[in-house]
């Protein structure tokens, strides 16, 4: 079940990224996020603090967790997007973090459905969201599910130093 996130979520959350932070380092991984620099326990909570933090629990577990909201990081405005959008026409999914004990489950495709419910709700038509290049997993299943690479925008992000920046995005038809 997708719900909104509680405070008591944030030790849980913070564990997901430590576990993502474990595989990366130990070379199974490919997101490009670093421990102690992105994402860490304070993104977790700031995202909660905004009323922007979503999580997956299932069985009492949270297994994924992610940040929606409107707000466009500022290398957004580099990027060559296809689908022009009124800011208030835009939802963003921000810092996707499943479980790794739960990859191939359907985790991520469940949380990118709820996300395009979520948008349509609340009347957006233009979704966007951004990976590392070097995210193989990711944007595959963001191809997968139907999301176009917009543009690859090198820049220093979240505190990770140089990356290139995939900004993704997909337009919602009006039925839904």
């Amino acid at each position: 079940m997708i719900r909104k996130a509680a405070p008591g979520d944030i030790p849980a959350v913070a564990a997901l990224y430590e576990r993502i932070h474990d595989r990366e380092e130990a070379g199974a991984g490919t997101t490009g996020w670093k421990r102690g620099v992105y994402p860490t326990e304070v993104t977790a909570r700031e995202a909660l603090l905004a009323g922007e933090l979503f999580v997956d629990e299932r069985e009492g577990q949270i297994v994924a967790a992610a940040r929606v909201d409107q707000a466009q990081v500022p290398e957004y405005a580099l990027a060559r997007w296809r689908y022009a959008a009124t800011e208030d026409a835009v939802m963003v999914l921000h810092t996707l973090v499943v479980d790794p004990a739960r990859a191939g489950q359907g985790v991520g495709t469940g949380f990118v459905a709820f996300y395009e419910r979520y948008a349509r709700e609340r009347g957006c038509r233009c979704l966007r969201m951004d990976t590392n290049e070097i995210n193989a997993p990711a944007r595959a299943l963001y191809a997968r599910l139907g999301y176009r690479e917009a543009d690859v925008v090198p820049c220093d992000f979240n505190g990770l130093g140089q990356i290139r920046l995939v900004c993704l995005e997909k337009r919602l038809d009006a039925e839904g």
